[in-house]
This record gives structure tokens, C-alpha cells and sequence, in this order.
């Protein structure tokens, strides 16, 4: 074999901080030793993989179509030595998830794996879709768990489960007491919601359509318990997932409204990258969340 895994990892971590230097830090070496793997590769097949752009090394197009079957193969490899220090299959899993996934579910799932392998790991990132989506796209999740819809060639985006978002208020309210809200009650009410980016925003946006440029919206939040404290404290009234209703409807410190002229049903997804190896891990953390679906 005429390259290296490390040689690989050079090129690809380069490719990620478009700098020798930071790409040598990170990998805990010299840039000499990184500026040397990296000729090497390029020098023994006569090719160029990066553009001098002043201080930063650029993807060619041939680096381009490299990256992503080279992240494949050292997922591979990392995976192959997890097994063989771990003397387990699943190994290390970085999982993505979207705020309200990441809060209400996830965790539950993430026990349920880490139980069935001890010594598994499991890194769970906590962020909005967009966000999310451009970790997988960068290689540095092996799987999202989303809200929102994307398109982009280099994902594949499966449905998962469904849910709905249910527009709430403060039991004191004076839209607490309306059997149901029309689109004159919607626009003479004044909102909290989740900020662009987020799936849920974008559930929010296109069930209002026709009469969102006429809401008022008073505050964008990143947190879903942050909206619901606000809420409860009669700042507004606001529109979120279902699942992280549950317990303050329980409570009666939120209630519903019902909105039923608008749509706000939603399917919750996973997303992977294409080229990127999917794991034993991948799999089995894919079956267990299928397995939460169905019980409920």
C-alpha cells in the first residue's frame, strides 16, 4: 500500500482548518512531520490535492472527491481499533440532535445503548437542524437526529417518527379560555418562538402561512424551556413540539390551544452522510430509536 492511514488523517484534517499548522496542533505533531506526510501523499501519486489561497490550502477538485472516501476509510479503521481495545463491536458513536430530540428523547435512547454495550461511548451534540446538518456534511457526526427537512445530495434523510407542534399560553391568559383560535386571534397575539435555523421554526413558518408576516413576534429564543418560562410568566403565547409539552400540561402550567385551521404535523428524521461508513454502532443506535417509535 503506497500511503498511510496517517497520511490520510493529515490530508483530512488539513482539508478541515484549511492550515498546516493548526491541522499539526491538532494532531499533536510537528508541522514539519504534517507538511512531510502531506508532500508524501501528493508526491507519490503526482498529484495536487490543495490551492495556496494566501495563508490557507484550499480542496482542489481532486482533494474534493478524496475527502469523503477517505473519511470513510479511516471511520473504518477507527471503528476496527475501538473494537480491539474495547473487545466490544459498537464502539464509539458521535450522535448529533436537534434541541427538542436532544432534551426529550435522546438521552432515554442513548441509556438503552450504552446499557446493552458497557464500555460503549456515546457523544451526544445538542444543537439547532442547520446546525446539525452542517456537522454530518463536515464528517464530524456519524448521525443527526432532526426536526426540520433538508436536501442535499451528499445526505440521505430517512423519517423516523412523527409529531406535531401545539400552540400554548399561560392558564391565565385570555386566550386560555377560547374553545379555539382563528387567524385573527393568531395575528392579534403576541408570540415567543424559536429562532431560524431550527426545525421547529420552520414547522412554525410554514403552518402559518398566508398570515406569519402579520404575527408579532416579540422574542426569539434558542431554548425550548427558556420559551416555556417565558410563557408561563405571561410574556406571550408560543408553538412547540408536543413531546416537551407533555410534563407542563400535566402540571397545568401550560395549557393548549386549539388552532385547528393550521398545520403543524412534522416528521422527525435521521440524517447521514453518504459517503460515510456506517458502523455497527450506526445501526443498532438506528434500530433502538425505531424501537422507541413503536413503543410509543
Amino acid at each position: 500500500m503506497r500511503y498511510t492511514l496517517r497520511q490520510l488523517e493529515v490530508f483530512l484534517v488539513t482539508a478541515h482548518f484549511e492550515n498546516v499548522s493548526r491541522a499539526a496542533n491538532h494532531l499533536s505533531m510537528s508541522q514539519s512531520a504534517a507538511s512531510g506526510a502531506l508532500k508524501e501523499l501528493e508526491s507519490q501519486f503526482e498529484i495536487k490535492l490543495f490551492e495556496r489561497a494566501g495563508k490557507r490550502l484550499r480542496l482542489n477538485e481532486l482533494g474534493r472527491q478524496l475527502w469523503p472516501r477517505a473519511e470513510a476509510l479511516l471511520g473504518q479503521a477507527r471503528d476496527l481499533e475501538a473494537g480491539l481495545l474495547a473487545h466490544q463491536e459498537l464502539g464509539q458513536l458521535k450522535v448529533g440532535a436537534t434541541l427538542t430530540i436532544g432534551n426529550y428523547l435522546a438521552v432515554s435512547i442513548m441509556s438503552r445503548y450504552m446499557a446493552e454495550q458497557p464500555g460503549a461511548r456515546v457523544q451526544l451534540e445538542v444543537a439547532n437542524t442547520s446546525a446539525i446538518v452542517d456537522r454530518v456534511l463536515g464528517f464530524d457526526l456519524d448521525l443527526g437526529l432532526i426536526e426540520g427537512e433538508i436536501n442535499h445530495r451528499d445526505l440521505e434523510l430517512l423519517p423516523w417518527r412523527e409529531d406535531e407542534l401545539v400552540v400554548f399560553c399561560a392558564p391565565d391568559h385570555p386566550l386560555a379560555g377560547k374553545a379555539r383560535l382563528d387567524d385573527d386571534d393568531l395575528k392579534a397575539a403576541t408570540w415567543i418562538v424559536r429562532e431560524p435555523g431550527s426545525g421547529t421554526r420552520q414547522t412554525f413558518e410554514r403552518g402559518m402561512h398566508g398570515i406569519l408576516s402579520d404575527l408579532n413576534l416579540l422574542l426569539e429564543l434558542e431554548h425550548t424551556e427558556a420559551i416555556k418560562r417565558a410563557v408561563e410568566t405571561g410574556l406571550g403565547i408560543s408553538c412547540l413540539s408536543r413531546v416537551s409539552l407533555r410534563e407542563a400540561f400535566r402540571r397545568g402550567s401550560l395549557v393548549p390551544l386549539a388552532v385547528p385551521e393550521r398545520d403543524f404535523s412534522r416528521d422527525f428524521y435521521f440524517v447521514l452522510h453518504r459517503q460515510k461508513y456506517r458502523s455497527p454502532g450506526v445501526e443498532r443506535w438506528l434500530q433502538l430509536c425505531r424501537e422507541s417509535r413503536d413503543q410509543g
